[in-house]
């Protein structure tokens, strides 16, 4: 993908929420070396985006978009607002084949391009010969795999903490809508009423699965690919306090933005 000439804001439209980053010009860094990282963000909620406040973030001049997103419908609404209201913008939505990644699952299509993108970051910081995986969190949590050649194996999808907390309050008679907070201190395990067991519930029952998630996925990576233990790199803001609990883990943060990044200016 040859980069355009204006400056890039990389975007990260999800579920729940749509993040920007402002890269500025194109520029390129060697594999190993730390992901290239926007200069400033910014952030609003998918359902009700405030556009004029972006509008307000950016730049008068042109600029050029590259845009991953798991929400057809807000990602139609953004791209005719920068239709509208920026027309000297150049702008592109990113599918799995605009990644330099391959893709070794059954239907690559259907794969979550912001995944995809977590993982072209993955292989910049990655030492050579050894996979990685890569934890995600937003409305869904995911657990991936990148394989020693660079390749995107697959990996497990399960609902993150905000969907959870919703499914049981919707769910149930009299369990209220409990939240975990990304940098909150990390819930007693013992709950003594029903909120703090709930949230104690979230967030340590999410450590257990992406410890057990990553030590299953390891042994799969050991089994098919050699010895070389996998890296762990987790990203994500609703995980950011989870590193210190999945052993030989790293947080990275804007994994998705960076990757975006990277594919448009290599």
């Amino acid at each position: 993908m040859s980069p355009s000439r204006k400056p890039l804001v990389a975007v990260d439209i999800g579920n729940s929420s749509l993040k920007a980053g402002w890269f500025g010009e194109a520029s390129g860094a060697a594999v190993g070396q730390t992901l290239p990282q926007p200069q400033r963000i910014w952030e609003g909620r998918t359902a009700d985006l405030p556009l004029a406040d972006l509008q307000a973030w950016l730049p008068s001049e042109p600029v050029q978009w590259a845009v991953v997103s798991v929400h057809r419908q807000a990602e139609q609404s953004f791209a005719e607002w920068i239709r509208r209201e920026r027309p000297a913008d150049d702008y592109r939505l990113l599918s799995f084949v605009d990644l330099p990644l391959a893709i070794r699952v059954k239907y690559p299509e259907r794969v979550g391009v912001d995944r995809l993108a977590a993982a072209v970051a993955a292989n910049h910081l990655r030492e050579p010969k050894r996979p990685a995986i890569v934890v995600d969190a937003g409305s869904a949590i995911t657990v991936d795999l990148v394989a020693p050649d660079g390749s995107f194996q697959g990996g497990a999808i399960y609902p993150g903490f905000r969907l959870s907390a919703e499914a049981l309050s919707v769910g149930t008679d009299q369990l209220p809508l409990a939240r975990v907070a990304p940098l909150e201190t990390p819930p007693e395990p013992l709950g003594r009423e029903t909120s703090e067991a709930i949230r104690s519930g979230l967030f340590w029952g999410g450590v257990g699965a992406v410890r057990e998630l990553v030590a299953r996925l390891s042994d799969t990576a050991v089994g098919d690919f050699g010895d070389a233990p996998p890296h762990v790199f987790i990203t994500g803001g609703d995980l950011r306090q989870l590193a210190s609990f999945v052993p030989e883990s790293r947080f990275i943060p804007n994994m998705v933005l960076a990757g975006i990044a990277l594919a448009v200016n290599r």
